[in-house]
């Protein structure tokens, strides 16, 4: 899909939704300048061709108790890269790790993990990710205060 199928009416509902997903057709018509109808169907339309995967809420995690949030940079294990797939998997898995991208660089994964406390997440490098076979060497950055937090895309 490329960013040119997509015109100003189309930037202007991605826009809205993406600052309140939640808002009813007829809001959404107001902010784009559209119709009711002409707005449903251009939701409908991006839907199904994939450009809008979900919706979802944004939650508060120091609210639910999730204190540090931390990133873990992980290096395989050369001598055991056929497992890279099984080792991901196992990744993925696990609730406290919101988001993990194969990278390039030093590190071969990069996880953004959510914990209680540094205990907690003492307890998921030490009781988790370091024992799984195949894992050379994790550093960690421990977040501090957001400085920018956004899941909008620029349009």
């Amino acid at each position: 899909m490329m960013i040119d199928d997509i015109d100003a009416q189309d930037r202007r509902v991605l826009a809205a939704l993406q600052g309140n997903c939640r808002m009813s057709t007829q809001e959404l018509a107001e902010k784009t300048h559209m119709s009711p109808a002409t707005s449903w169907r251009r939701v409908r339309a991006l839907e199904e061709r994939g450009i809008i995967k979900t919706y979802s809420a944004i939650l508060d995690r120091r609210r639910l108790g999730y204190a540090i949030r931390a990133f873990a940079y992980v290096s395989i294990d050369r001598a055991f890269g056929a497992v890279v797939e099984e080792i991901a998997s196992k990744i993925a898995a696990r609730p406290e790790v919101l988001e993990c991208y194969a990278t390039t660089g030093d590190a071969d994964f990069t996880l953004h993990v959510v914990a209680k406390d540094i205990e907690d997440y003492d307890r998921f490098l030490s009781g988790f990710l370091l024992n799984l076979k195949g894992v050379g060497q994790v550093r960690s950055s421990i977040a501090l205060r957001a400085v920018k937090e956004t899941t909008a895309l620029p349009l």
